[in-house]
């Protein structure tokens, strides 16, 4: 398994889609309000690439994951990890944040942050087991109950 960024040579922005929403499928009717992966498109995902640092898995020409990481004033934001469902559970979304806590190293910032929707107990469950301790609850607008749980890992 390689872990690569996403630079200006990269061409398979449909591929990349593909995986997330793919990756995202099983949130479907779980998690209210939806993902916001239903509203990404291969222009947005170029966009956000230019805008963040874009980690990408590859099994040979494989795409099994992906990871975008945003610097912060004292952390490494990170969000839309993704596996595909052929890759999951056999450890690529720990190779995607091991290369994420290398990158916060790389730039001064000594810990990571992340989102997972309330619902999903097994992620919650997951990121602890990967060292991240929860440290709030958010809620969409016009939500009134908690719809998002932070958590974050330091380094």
């Amino acid at each position: 398994m390689q872990i690569i960024g996403i630079d200006a040579a990269f061409d398979r922005y449909a591929d990349l889609l593909d995986l997330i929403l793919g990756a995202f499928a099983s949130m479907d009717g779980r998690i209210d309000p939806p993902s916001s992966a239903h509203t990404l498109t291969i222009e947005g995902l170029k966009q956000k690439a230019s805008a963040e640092i874009g980690l990408i898995a590859l099994d040979g020409s494989d795409l099994a994951g992906c990871i975008f990481c945003k610097p912060e004033s004292d952390c490494l934001y990170v969000g839309k990890l993704a596996v595909a469902v052929a890759y999951q559970r056999k450890g690529v979304g720990r190779l995607l944040l091991a290369r994420a806590e290398d990158t916060a190293r790389s730039l001064n910032l000594s810990a990571l942050r992340l989102q997972t929707r309330i619902e999903l107990v097994e992620n919650h469950r997951t990121f602890a087991a990967w060292g991240f301790v929860e440290t709030g609850r958010t809620a969409h607008a016009g939500f009134t109950r908690p719809t998002t749980v932070e958590m974050r890992k330091t380094l």
